[in-house]
């Protein structure tokens, strides 16, 4: 469920790559936090990432 709720940020897919080259499946999720929002004057429990929050796309309740 890592996904943000305001930028629609999500997990990333890739490889990880060894020093012999070989490779494994590798995921990335985003830093994704659970923060009470104001949204139109209402509480609102969102799933929001931490660039969001820092950025003050969201107003903390």
């Amino acid at each position: 469920m890592a996904k943000c709720d305001v930028c629609s940020k999500g997990v990333h897919f890739g490889n990880n790559v060894s020093h012999s080259h070989r490779r494994s499946n590798a995921i990335w999720n985003p830093n994704v936090k659970s923060v009470k929002c104001k949204v139109n004057g209402v509480t609102k429990r969102m799933h929001v990432c931490t660039s969001c929050l820092k950025s003050g796309l969201v107003e903390r309740a």
